[in-house]
C-alpha cells in the first residue's frame, strides 16, 4: 500500500492491465467426451481441458488420462499445492488411486459424507478394514477424532513395481449438501488436525460448496 502510496502511476497501471486481461479458454471437451462422460458424478462439475489432471494412459485400466479433478496452484504451476477431485464413482475408484499415486500425494482431505438426505455423496473408495480385493490399499487406523471428522492411515502399494507408501485421510462429516457450516469452529478444528499431517492433499467433494480450501 505504501509503495502504490509514493508511486502513484502504478496503480494506474495495474488497472489497465487488469482491464486487459483476457481469460484462458475454459472449454470442457474432454471431459464430455463420449468416452469420459460416465465417469463425471455431476454433468454441471466439469475439469477445464487446459487445467485438469491427466493420468498415465499405459497405466489406467481404461486407457484414458481423463479424471474428474483440477489441480490448484499456490505459488508455482510446475507443483500444484492441491488436487481438487469429485467424491470417486464406482467405475472410477481405480482412477482415483491412480491419480494418488501419480501424483505423490500424501495426505487427502475428504469434505462429504458417503451418503446425505439418501442420495449418495460419493462412492467408498476404501475398505472396510484390512486389505482391498485388489491388493493395492490397506486400511491400517480409523479414529474418531470428534462427531465432525476422523482420521484414517493407509498403506498402499504399487502391485506392478511393489513399491509402498503410506497416506492419511482426513475426513470431514459435518459439510451439508446446500450451503455451508453453520459454525466456523468444527472447520477450524478440522483445518488444525489436518495441517498436524502435513504434506498435499486431494479433496473428493460431490458439491461445489465442499470444493472449498479446507
Amino acid at each position: 500500500m505504501e509503495d502504490h502510496l509514493r508511486n502513484r502511476d502504478r496503480l494506474a497501471k495495474e488497472w489497465q492491465a487488469l482491464c486487459a486481461y483476457q481469460a484462458e479458454p475454459n472449454t470442457c471437451a474432454t471431459a464430455q467426451g463420449e468416452g469420459n462422460i460416465k465417469k463425471n458424478r455431476h454433468p454441471d462439475f466439469l475439469p477445464y481441458d487446459h487445467a485438469r489432471i491427466k493420468l498415465k494412459v499405459e497405466s489406467s485400466p481404461s486407457r484414458s488420462d481423463y479424471i474428474n479433478a483440477s489441480p490448484i496452484i499456490e505459488h508455482d504451476p510446475r507443483m500444484p499445492a492441491y488436487i481438487a477431485t469429485q467424491g470417486p464413482l464406482s467405475h472410477t475408484i481405480a482412477d482415483f488411486w491412480q491419480m494418488v499415486w501419480e501424483s505423490g500425494c500424501t495426505v487427502i482431505v475428504m469434505l462429504t459424507p458417503l451418503v446425505e438426505d439418501g442420495v449418495k455423496q460419493c462412492d467408498r473408495y476404501w475398505p472396510d478394514e484390512g486389505l482391498d480385493p485388489a491388493g493395492q490399499v490397506n486400511l491400517v487406523s480409523e479414529h474418531i477424532w470428534c462427531e465432525d471428522f476422523l482420521v484414517r492411515s493407509f498403506y498402499l502399494k504399487n502391485v506392478q513395481t511393489q513399491e509402498t507408501r503410506t497416506l492419511t485421510q482426513f475426513h470431514f462429516l459435518s459439510w451439508p449438501a446446500e450451503g455451508t457450516p453453520a459454525s466456523t469452529r468444527p472447520l477450524l478444528d478440522f483445518r488444525r488436525g489436518r495441517l498436524g499431517g502435513g504434506g498435499a492433499g486431494i479433496r473428493p467433494p460431490a458439491r461445489p460448496g465442499a470444493s472449498g480450501r479446507a
